[in-house]
């Protein structure tokens, strides 16, 4: 079981930058790929950036490519969204998930573990 707890969000302008941080309870965070989704008010929940358990590799949706980073630091059991350059429309709840898949996946039936969210609104 992993229990996972993000934090980082806030309000932002555009063009600003802010840093996603979801730390996970319990053991073997480094044996999970990890996942950060999105959800829009009315909107479905949508795959943002994923990372292998290794860190070495990594998946980006192609609407943050460029401008959003994910990583992680198995030693401290966290993964971060480093976010720049934002957009009003990256305004969203934002939720870290953890994976007992390989590789880096993008769907959300792929990921078994999920936090609680945390709030991000970008002002135009």
């Amino acid at each position: 079981q992993v229990q996972l707890v993000e934090s980082g969000g806030g309000l932002v302008q555009a063009g600003g930058s802010l840093r996603l941080s979801c730390t996970a309870s319990g053991r073997a965070f480094s044996s999970y790929p990890m996942g950060w989704f999105r959800q829009a008010p009315g909107k479905e929940r949508e795959f943002v950036a994923a990372i292998t358990r290794s860190g070495r590799s990594t998946n980006y949706a192609d609407s943050v490519k460029g401008r959003f980073t994910i990583s992680r630091d198995n030693a401290k059991n966290t993964v971060y969204l480093q976010m720049n350059s934002l957009k009003p429309e990256d305004t969203a709840v934002y939720y870290c998930a953890a994976s007992k898949s390989n590789g880096v996946p993008v769907t959300t039936g792929s990921y078994d573990y999920w936090g609680q969210g945390t709030q991000v609104t970008v002002s135009s």
